[in-house]
């Protein structure tokens, strides 16, 4: 989710504390649709849910919804069905069950935007939801942010535990910049469906994957969404990678990220431009680094799309105050403007999550950062049609070639882990024959 050239910003922006402003957006008003709510009734969703057979799934929550007769089950019914839509989605992209809609103009199989606009769907019934109950506007926004865990995957994700088996976590994002193209998907987002629960075959052994989605919304990111998802699974992990939306025609695995919001409209078309918040910022690196095996990760056949090994950015220098390209990576001091990756959200996945590695004591052990998928773009000539063959295609091809560095990146640390082990015995021996 690199900012492309040409994109323009929407007019409409706020400033200031994302988190103040975030927990306002948060709760809201009960019968105010949100931005993105409100592009659900345009034509394009509508046809995407009708073409995927998705667009029973808001309706069946409303009537659920409906026949709560208490808090506690308005929680169990929000849950469930939340957690249901991921299963869903994820059983439709991984070929499981019926692909059902208006056949035979379904959406292949392989689409993550009807569980974009289906979820869409959902908030907006709770939104406007008056239980005979009653519902305060906390326990509102208590409901809200169950749902988009359970739909997002975030509480799906189960790591196994044991030798034998690596365990590797995979975030993807849903679609953005609507209001230019609203029949965009994301590539990332279809990965995260696609590998959600899959083994794959690597040189170190099996590899179980398990991947959440988040929103492109600077508020989530403010209240924390990325820590509270993944905290308690990076220490049982053996890798992670972030994974959004990138450049025309390539990969890229973005070694530094910056501590910098640039101000690009999110999908409810606010801005922010800061140093991104963070819990203790008084010991808040300007730069975090990936720690992927980038070299074999670039060397390595994995799909027709080149990766390239991004080291660019954006900086001020220490004692400066203009910000200045740095092609090599940041120099001491400097002030962060821009990651590998950009300013936008998915440098800020890829910031926040590696320095929850780093707090979390996990930076020497665990191989994790971001990797950037080529743009999806329709076919030429494709102005109106919500898919086509050249879309298709090339969604696939991001897809596996994301697994194939999945795969590339858990060989490669196991080999480290392996060499790491042996320097660790031979240390010992060496020890233990000094002692004797």
């Amino acid at each position: 989710m690199a900012l492309a050239a040409g994109l323009i910003a929407p007019a409409t922006a706020a400033t200031g504390p994302g988190m103040a402003a975030g927990a306002e957006a948060a709760v809201g008003a009960a019968s105010s649709p949100t931005v993105e709510e409100l592009r659900l009734d345009r034509a394009v969703p509508q046809e995407i849910l009708r073409r995927s057979g998705f667009d029973a799934v808001a309706p069946a929550f409303a009537r659920s919804l409906d026949r709560a007769g208490s808090w506690a089950e308005a929680r169990r019914v929000v849950s469930r069905q939340g957690e249901a839509l991921w299963r869903r989605a994820v059983d439709r992209v991984q070929g499981r069950g019926p692909a059902r809609g208006d056949l035979p103009q379904a959406l292949s199989r392989d689409d993550d935007r009807p569980l974009y606009w289906a979820r869409l769907g959902m908030t907006r019934e709770l939104r406007s939801w008056d239980p005979r109950f009653g519902l305060g506007e906390e326990r509102r926004a208590a409901l809200l942010s169950a749902l988009e865990r359970a739909s997002r995957g975030q509480d799906d994700i189960r790591l196994p535990r044991g030798k034998g088996l690596k365990r590797v976590v995979v975030t993807g994002f849903d679609p953005f910049t609507l209001d230019r193209d609203i029949r965009i998907s994301n590539p990332s987002g279809a990965a995260a469906l696609a590998l959600d629960g899959t083994v794959i075959e690597t040189a170190a052994g099996p590899a179980r994957v398990e991947t959440a989605v988040f929103p492109v919304r600077w508020r989530d990111f403010a209240e924390g969404t990325v820590e509270r998802a993944l905290r308690p699974y990076l220490p049982r992990a053996d890798l992670f990678t972030t994974v959004s939306q990138g450049r025309v025609g390539r990969f890229d695995v973005e070694r530094t990220n910056g501590a910098w919001r640039g101000g690009f409209a999110d999908n409810e078309n606010v801005s922010r431009t800061e140093t991104i918040p963070v819990t203790d910022p008084a010991t808040q690196p300007q730069w975090t680094t990936t720690t992927l095996p980038y070299a074999e990760i670039v060397a390595a056949a994995t799909g027709r799309f080149p990766v390239y090994d991004n080291t660019s950015v954006t900086e001020i220098p220490a004692g400066g105050t203009v910000p200045v390209v740095r092609p090599q990576g940041p120099t001491p001091g400097s002030t962060a403007r821009a990651g590998g990756g950009g300013d936008y959200l998915s440098n800020e996945i890829a910031y926040r999550v590696t320095l929850l590695r780093d707090r979390l004591g996990l930076g020497d052990r665990l191989p994790g950062g971001h990797v950037h998928t080529p743009v999806l773009q329709f076919g030429a000539g494709n102005t109106t049609e919500v898919t086509d063959a050249e879309f298709v295609r090339d969604r696939l091809d991001i897809v596996a070639q994301v697994r194939e560095i999945v795969a590339v990146a858990v060989s490669a640390a196991g080999r480290t882990d392996r060499a790491r082990t042996d320097r660790a015995r031979t240390d010992r021996a060496r020890t233990d024959r000094a002692r004797g």
